[in-house]
This record gives C-alpha cells, sequence and structure tokens, in this order.
C-alpha cells in the first residue's frame, strides 16, 4: 500500500477545525500525515487540535483569515519555518449563505465569492510557489455538487463553487509541468452536525435527500478519505485537473418517479 501511504508528508488542510474538513484531515492522518490546521476562531482550533492530539496524530493549529493575502503569506512563512516544507494543501474553508437571488444583499454575496473562491485562490498561489521549487505538490479543493446543479437560495455558493472547479482545471492546466497535481472533491449530501435538525424521519428535505440519492442515504464524514488519500498520494501522481463527486450517486441519476421503489 505504499501507493498511499503520507508518511513525511506535511497536510495543510484549511478550516479543518469541524466538519468535513476534520474528517479530511483524520482520513490524511491515518495515512501517516502530520497535520498543519488553519482557522479563525480560537476556541474552535483548540479542541481541534486536542482532539487530533488525543488520536495520536501530529497536529499543529493556526489562526488566520485566508482571505487576507498579506496575513496568509506571513503564516505559510511561518509555517515552513516551523514545520517544513508543505506537501499537500486542503482547500476546505468555507461559508454559505442561504438567501434568495433577488433579495440577497450584494456584500454577501461578496464576502461567500471570497471565502470560497478567493481564499483557495490565495493559498493555492502562495504554496504553488514552494511546490515548484521542490517539483512535487497536492493540492485539493473541496468543490460542491452545486459546482454542477443549482438549488434555490445558494446563487452565491454555487457560484463560487462552480468558479473552484474551473480554478482547480486552470491551475492543474498551469501546473503540471511541475508535478504539482490539482484536483477536486465534491462532496453531496453529509451528516455532520450542521444538517442534524434536517436529518430526522418526516423532515421534508431528510425525505428529499434519501429519495433523491441511488444509495438512499446521507453521507458519512467517513466516506470521503478514501478520496482524499487517493488524491494526496502517489497513487493519482497522473491524475490532474479532475473533480471527484462522493454523492452517493445523485449526479449520475435524474431520479426516479415517485412511485418507483
Amino acid at each position: 500500500m505504499k501507493l498511499f501511504d503520507l508518511t513525511h508528508k506535511n497536510a495543510l488542510i484549511t478550516g479543518g477545525t469541524h466538519g468535513l474538513g476534520m474528517a479530511i484531515a483524520e482520513a490524511l492522518a491515518q495515512a501517516g500525515a502530520q497535520l498543519i490546521i488553519t482557522g479563525t476562531t480560537p476556541f474552535k482550533m483548540e479542541e481541534a487540535i486536542s482532539y487530533y492530539k488525543s488520536k495520536g496524530y501530529q497536529a499543529t493549529g493556526y489562526l488566520f483569515d485566508v482571505t487576507d493575502e498579506i496575513d496568509a503569506a506571513k503564516h505559510v512563512e511561518l509555517i515552513s519555518k516551523e514545520i517544513g516544507d508543505i506537501h499537500i494543501l486542503v482547500n476546505n474553508a468555507g461559508i454559505i449563505k442561504r438567501e434568495l437571488a433577488i433579495t440577497m444583499p450584494v456584500a454577501d454575496f461578496r464576502k461567500v465569492i471570497d471565502v470560497d473562491l478567493v481564499g483557495p485562490f490565495i493559498m493555492s498561489q502562495l504554496l504553488a510557489k514552494q511546490m515548484i521549487e521542490r517539483k512535487e505538490g497536492k493540492i485539493i479543493n473541496i468543490c460542491s455538487m452545486m459546482s454542477e446543479l443549482g438549488r434555490n437560495s445558494v446563487s452565491a455558493y454555487a457560484a463560487a463553487k462552480g468558479g473552484l472547479k474551473m480554478l482547480t482545471k486552470n491551475l492543474a492546466t498551469e501546473w503540471a509541468k511541475h508535478n504539482i497535481q490539482v484536483n477536486g472533491i465534491g462532496p453531496g449530501y453529509f451528516a455532520t452536525s450542521q444538517t442534524a435538525p434536517i436529518r430526522v424521519d418526516g423532515h421534508p428535505f431528510n425525505d428529499f435527500i434519501i429519495s433523491r440519492t441511488p444509495a438512499a442515504r446521507w453521507g458519512d464524514p467517513e466516506d470521503l478519505a478514501g478520496a482524499a488519500i487517493f488524491l494526496s498520494s502517489k497513487a493519482s501522481d497522473f491524475v490532474n485537473g479532475q473533480i471527484i463527486y462522493v454523492d452517493g450517486g445523485i449526479l449520475a441519476t435524474i431520479g426516479k418517479p415517485s412511485n418507483e421503489d
């Protein structure tokens, strides 16, 4: 299984203090990577680092905003001095603001684009410089099914994630010659603390997701582990500019009639 071994690799996961970011970080740690976690909330960072260390993982946390290019550059330099080169970047940090397009404040739209699209560009640009020098690197952008589909009230999020999909392809095109692989993961609907209120039997959205997903269930955060390890490891050295959708088959189907088992 040497193809998937991440021993001696440093993996930076933005927004790796909770949710799917934490699940991805834990998967990489289980494969041997040393974790570098970024976030903006001190108590969440403290809890996350404590959790990682309780599992026996090597983990260090840094508090900064990935949309601030000056502060991000300072922290990348600091991380390189304190930890060493970063071999794997997972651009996971993101936000969503649910509001109908007709009433959404432009400032909110810009904020989502800034965090979900500009932030990954800033971090990728910063780390690609050292990856180009080293002639090796993995960048994984956390995209979304909203890279492919629309839905009411998430116009900013869908625009950002659609942009992130195309940014992934363009960065792969520019940096492949330097042995840098830039790919994406597009999660479907996952069971997290954020979705807990709508994952109860009888809730209309819960019923909709289960009926719409060929696997007939919500994803478990651990379901992302395989794709994350694959795209971080030598196993994906000739995979570039691709988005792997981990969605239980939603994007593969138009759905089924309501009277069909």
